[in-house]
């Protein structure tokens, strides 16, 4: 993230865009970047910037910087990595917002970059903000600067004043689209419409189906026939030019709701004082804000800007058919303004690639709301790519710290309820608690056994990130990141968090990136078909006969490390499997029609492993018991290449492997018998006078 305190403003009497003097009204148009100097204005490129104001920050720009600047920039952008979206203040939005209709020149509508956006990662895509009913283009405020990281991005202005059509405004869109694909062909553009802006980017995406875009569209307006909105078209023809009435409180639905949004604040741990003084200060900026606009927004102009709405809803809804491209719904549950779930459902069901998540207590400005982060949306639904095809290795972002401690604290009861042991083993043998034993240094391969429904997945994964500042990446069924066909298998945001995390699809080319990259892979040969064990199946490897994963950690030198997990039997017991299930007609149809939903996986195996049929075993819960994981002594496969030539010697291995896996796991089950702090009770009992943040003792070693 750049550094704080950069921030957009504005010129004189337009903000300072950039573009080609020759062009007409819709012609070719540039992005610039906005520069800033405290509380003065950037002027436009095609003034000459007075010495108060800092040079505009535009490409050009950059290359007329001094060695010192250019180095502040790099050490910024290089030591800003985690930074939690900016919280601003509505006082502050709104200030920019009216300072951006007072000063605008009425121009034609334009690109623009804020400066705080910084300098992206190298080949990144293209995003183009389409803004909503303002148009201002300053909807991403509080995204600038995560997104400025790993987009190009441009922003659209369309002036308050602006009388362009709708179509007009597509065809604008479309043609710095068409400029942008011939410069970068290879580069996904990605298309983030909020509200009006989302009807004008499905319209765009059906005149250019032969463009590799990504549409992200937050509460998008093409429900505007059966919003709040529809009725204040005839009301606004019949109503008498001195009354201007239902624009305050049109726009007082679109600020939201302030003291819900300070209540959020107070409960996500920032000082009652101080949210009481910015509820105040957001409560006089919303009274000011909406004189302002009722002042520069005449009635003509609101019902030109709702005669927009009213037309794009209806191009882009009559146009649906022709979109193909990949698509992100962003639906809002207290939406006031439009009914945004409802018509993100009926979108999802209408688009051939189409994905949404929803945000039950957010409203219609959904990207100013306190803990919206677009960068960590994106990368949960797998959405962020630099080419045609999602790269998992090479187009993954690792969790920020702040992104793990959200994880972590969602997350946190599965470890206080089952005060996981860690214990690992060194090279020399010795057995230690904690996770000391495993390498730092890559490619490592963790293989194990995978616990009923994978219960053992978050103590593992956010235990080792935690203590060791590692992050492990699973290999995951395909199921976690893509569908068949809709149906009845649990939505994919279920597991937006697997992705953050790392997890990849299995395929052999996941696994080949990620050895060759010297990441820590996490791996279970059992699959599926071993975390949906049956009864009387507990702590049973049923792993393929082949040797699947030996010759690939040969061929990288990769350590291999067997581990043992031990608990499920003290959480829960399975008294309905699978073979149950399918005695019943009712229960083997909905296992056929999930399985029928889900990607095939070892459709060549033989053996039990090859039944991947997707159900849920019925559970008796228990009180909760203890989770001991075991991560044996590492085998090293660095110089042992010969071996990937002899199948008896790499199957030799592969058994090894699979031996010490059940050898770890007998170990934990002999030992947990002596560890008093099995029981969840006892271990009350201990944080209880020791404190709940104690870190509760075990067997001895």
């Amino acid at each position: 993230m750049a550094a704080s305190g950069a921030s957009l403003y504005l010129s004189n009497l337009s903000p300072a865009f950039r573009r080609d003097s020759t062009s007409s009204s819709l012609g070719n148009l540039k992005s610039t970047r906005i520069s800033t100097s405290s509380w003065r204005l950037a002027v436009s490129t095609e003034q000459k910037p007075s010495t108060s104001t800092r040079s505009d920050f535009s490409e050009r720009g950059r290359l007329d910087m001094g060695k010192d600047e250019l180095e502040a920039v790099a050490s910024a952008a290089a030591t800003s990595e985690d930074p939690a979206v900016e919280r601003r203040s509505l006082k502050e939005y709104f200030e920019r917002s009216k300072e951006l209709i007072i000063r605008s020149d009425g121009g034609p509508p334009r690109w623009f970059t804020p400066l705080e956006c910084g300098s992206p990662l190298a080949n990144s895509p293209l995003l183009l903000f389409l803004p909503g009913l303002i148009g201002g283009g300053l909807g991403l405020i509080n995204q600038h600067r995560r997104l400025g990281k790993i987009f190009e991005m441009w922003c659209l202005h369309i002036p308050v004043m602006d009388r362009t059509p709708f179509t007009d405004l597509a065809k604008l869109v479309e043609r710095t689209i068409r400029t942008e694909n011939h410069r970068s062909p290879k580069r996904p553009i990605y298309l983030v419409g909020e509200s009006f802006g989302g009807c004008l980017a499905l319209a765009v995406a059906a005149r250019t189906p032969d463009i590799d875009l990504v549409l992200i569209l937050a509460n998008p307006a093409s429900s505007f026939s059966r919003s709040q909105l529809q009725p204040l078209i005839p009301l606004l023809d019949i109503m008498p030019d001195q009354h201007n009435v239902s624009l305050p409180n049109m726009l007082r639905l679109m600020t939201g709701d302030p003291l819900r949004m300070a209540m959020d604040s107070v409960l996500e741990g920032f000082p009652l004082q101080q949210t009481v003084g910015e509820l105040s200060q957001d409560l006089v900026s919303i009274s000011s804000y909406l004189s302002v606009l009722s002042d520069v927004l005449p009635r003509e102009t609101l019902r030109w800007k709702l005669q927009m709405l009213k037309s794009g809803s209806a191009v882009s809804n009559s146009r649906l058919h022709a979109v193909k491209a990949q698509t992100l719904i962003l639906s809002s549950g207290r939406d006031l303004l439009l009914p945004s779930q409802e018509e993100g459902e009926r979108l999802c069901r209408a688009l051939p690639k189409c994905e949404i998540r929803k945000f039950s207590d957010s409203g219609h400005f959904l990207f100013l709301e306190d803990g919206i982060d677009l960068v960590t949306i994106i990368k949960g639904a797998g959405f962020y790519r630099r080419r045609k095809y999602n790269d998992y290795v090479s187009d993954y972002m690792p969790p920020t710290p702040t992104e793990f401690g959200k994880i972590y604290d969602e997350n946190r009861w599965i470890n206080d309820v089952t005060s996981p042991v860690m214990l690992s083993t060194l090279e020399d043998g010795k057995i230690v608690r904690g996770l000391a034993g495993i390498p730092s240094a890559g490619p490592v391969l963790l293989v194990g056994y995978h616990m009923l429904l994978g219960l053992e997945l978050v103590p593992l994964i956010t235990n080792i990130y935690r203590e060791r500042n590692i992050l492990v990446r699973g290999i995951a069924h395909p199921l976690t990141f893509m569908k068949i066909k809709q149906g009845k298998l649990p939505d994919l945001s279920l597991y937006d968090t697997y992705r953050i995390m790392g997890a990849v699809p299995v395929s052999g080319t996941n696994f080949y990136k990620l050895l060759s990259s010297k990441s820590h892979v996490l791996l279970y040969p059992g699959g599926m078909r071993e975390a949906l064990h049956r009864k009387g199946e507990e702590y049973k490897l049923i792993w393929p006969e082949q040797a699947e994963f030996v010759r690939m950690a040969i061929r990288f030198g990769a350590k291999i490390i067997p581990f043992g997990t031990v608990g499920e039997d003290d959480i829960g017991k399975v008294v309905f499997d699978y073979d149950d299930l399918m005695k019943i007609p009712y229960f083997k149809g909905e296992i056929e029609e999930l399985t029928n939903e889900a990607v095939k996986l070892r459709t060549d195996a033989n053996g039990d492993v090859a039944n991947q049929d997707v159900h849920l075993p019925g559970i008796l819960p228990k009180l909760p018991g203890r989770f001991y994981f075991y991560f044996g002594k590492p085998i090293e496969t660095e110089g042992r290449k010969l071996e990937l030539k002899d199948r008896e010697k790499s199957h030799e291995l592969y058994l090894q492997v699979k031996s010490e896996v059940q050898k770890c796991i007998a170990y934990l089950k002999e030992r947990r018998e002596n560890d008093p702090y099995r029981n969840l009770i006892p271990r009350l009992i201990y944080q209880t006078i020791h404190g709940f943040t104690a870190e509760v003792p075990t067997f001895e070693l």
